[in-house]
């Protein structure tokens, strides 16, 4: 399973949220993709638009069990994916910043 740490992110990396509405509406990292994970595979086209013609897809969860589930799905279509170890769990705990959609500070659900 290709993973990365959250200190290994960097301002600009493509994030990938699998969370599902209400953990994304209590508070994500600004500038990620949201795409529940229950939605993932009928809503694959937005990632495919959205995601940097070559470069790497950072997928994120709570933990890092349903990131790890999109990582192997992504790997297996040929995607450069790689899942974020202990989710948004260690990336709140790391400091990193947590919004909601109005920008307000959020909390990890």
């Amino acid at each position: 399973m290709p993973t990365v740490g959250v200190s290994d992110l960097k301002d600009g990396d493509f994030l990938l949220d699998v969370r599902e509405a209400d953990e994304w509406q209590a508070g994500h990292a600004a500038g990620a993709l949201h795409i529940p994970i229950s939605e993932f595979v009928a809503r694959y086209g937005e990632l495919t638009e959205a995601a940097p013609q070559d470069g790497r897809v950072h997928v994120i969860c709570r933990s890092g069990g349903r990131s790890a589930q999109v990582t192997m799905y992504l790997v297996q279509q040929g995607v450069d994916a790689v899942n974020v170890d202990g989710g948004m769990q260690v990336w709140q705990a790391a400091g990193r910043k947590v919004v909601t959609d109005t920008g307000e500070e959020g909390f990890v659900l």
